[in-house]
């Protein structure tokens, strides 16, 4: 069974950084795109980056130039290293990825920007 273990979240002042990492186990045989989503209280989810298996990526408008998501394949590993922290990325942050064609989620991490 395939799992998707997210880390790394936690309270950072405003300007601050953190790195989400997110993990992936079980019987893997192929890892296509990895995705990093965001929901905060109220809003809809809100698509944050993506990154290929060719390592291309995608970043939302509201993260640019600020968030760098990236990945290691020996590892099954993606993660979201987010820089110049702003109040408004507060949100619990999920992985989702196409693992051997199929879709899955992580349980998700809190990351709070506040004074």
């Amino acid at each position: 069974q395939v799992q998707l273990v997210e880390s790394g979240g936690g309270l950072v002042q405003p300007g601050g950084s953190l790195r989400l990492s997110c993990a992936a186990s079980g019987t893997i045989f192929r890892i296509n795109a990895m995705y990093w989503y965001r929901q905060a209280p109220g809003k809809q989810r809100e698509l944050v980056a993506h990154i290929t298996s060719d390592g291309s990526t995608n970043y939302a408008n509201s993260v640019k130039g600020r968030f760098t998501i990236a990945r290691d394949n020996t590892k099954n590993t993606v993660y979201l290293q987010m820089n110049s922290l702003k109040p408004e990325d507060t949100a619990v942050y999920h992985c989702n990825a196409d693992i051997n064609a199929r879709d899955y989620w992580g349980q998700g991490t809190q990351v709070t920007v506040s004074t």
